[in-house]
């Protein structure tokens, strides 16, 4: 297992990614960390047969995912990895879309053990964390530096092979494509995100905005964000 390449050629939709490494016609679907439901839209429309619990801890997103009335095979329950209130062998996958370096790292353990817990036997674990590069980080890391705890996520799940617990099936690196229409969206969707408490004071919220501004072009900001994603298999 690897924590990053330093060249990553392939840029995809994440979607290619999961389809290309799962079969999801019929399956009992975790996504945990479920945020707005963008991912879990698109998982519910692309697999025949599918049932989807998408949890969220954060309260707010999860009383705005409880009015989303459009998604018949997708049930929205609060909750996070630490403590996942589903029975033991309930789930044949469960997603991670970035969302294990959002669990404090002293849980991390424990939220692998308890993915394992609920899947039952044969059952995977996806697991995608971004690669701490990019021009979309260096403005991150100005006011939210997230180094530490997606290498804490890393060598959770790296632990989490070593001790049985999974086996890898695979590992996959790519680029994710990101765009915000201005630096109004990029702080609505990053800055202001509920499930973080990004407080910038003025000293730093003007050298972010002048960070973002200087990728702005006439068509928005695009970004490649580098991604990592494991592939994991319940042990027998």
């Amino acid at each position: 297992m690897e924590l990053q390449h330093e060249y990553i050629d392939r840029i995809c939709p994440e979607s290619e990614i999961w389809n290309e490494l799962l079969t999801l016609d019929g399956a009992d679907i975790l996504e945990l960390g479920c945020g707005r439901a963008e991912l879990t839209r698109q998982i519910a429309a692309n697999c025949n047969g599918c049932r989807i619990t998408a949890m969220e801890v954060d309260d707010i997103q999860h009383a705005k995912n409880l009015q989303i009335t459009d998604l018949p095979n997708v049930r929205f329950v609060a909750g996070g990895s630490e403590a996942i209130p589903a029975e033991d062998s309930s789930f044949d996958v469960v997603f991670m879309f970035k969302s294990l370096h959002h669990v404090q790292p002293d849980k991390m353990d424990w939220a692998m053990s308890d993915m394992r817990r609920v899947l039952r036997p044969g059952g995977h674990v996806y697991i995608s964390e971004p690669i701490f590069a990019g021009d979309f980080n260096e403005i991150l890391r100005l006011f939210h530096d997230e180094e530490q705890v997606r290498k804490a996520a890393f060598e959770a799940v790296k632990r989490a092979v070593e001790d049985g617990r999974f086996r890898l099936v695979d590992e996959v690196f790519f680029q994710s494509r990101m765009f915000f229409r201005d630096f109004a969206d990029f702080e609505e969707k990053v800055i202001a995100v509920t499930h973080s408490n990004h407080q910038l004071s003025d000293a730093l919220y003007e050298p972010v905005r002048q960070s973002f501004n200087m990728v702005m072009t006439a068509n928005g900001a695009h970004f490649l964000m580098p991604m990592r994603v494991d592939l994991l298999k319940v042990v027998k």
